[in-house]
């Protein structure tokens, strides 16, 4: 079995790493950061 090889000019999206953003414009565009999982009932009434 060969492998079919596919070529093109430009570079591959998944290959290229993305250019640096500070720290403030990312804040602009998305908000702040949000943990993974929201706090329950009970520890949002009592900040545990």
């Amino acid at each position: 079995m060969g492998s079919i090889s596919f070529r093109s000019s430009r570079p591959d999206g998944w290959t290229l790493p993305r250019p640096h953003r500070d720290a403030s414009s990312r804040y602009m565009t998305h908000g702040p950061i949000r943990p993974m999982e929201e706090p329950g009932f009970l520890q949002r009434l009592f900040g545990t």
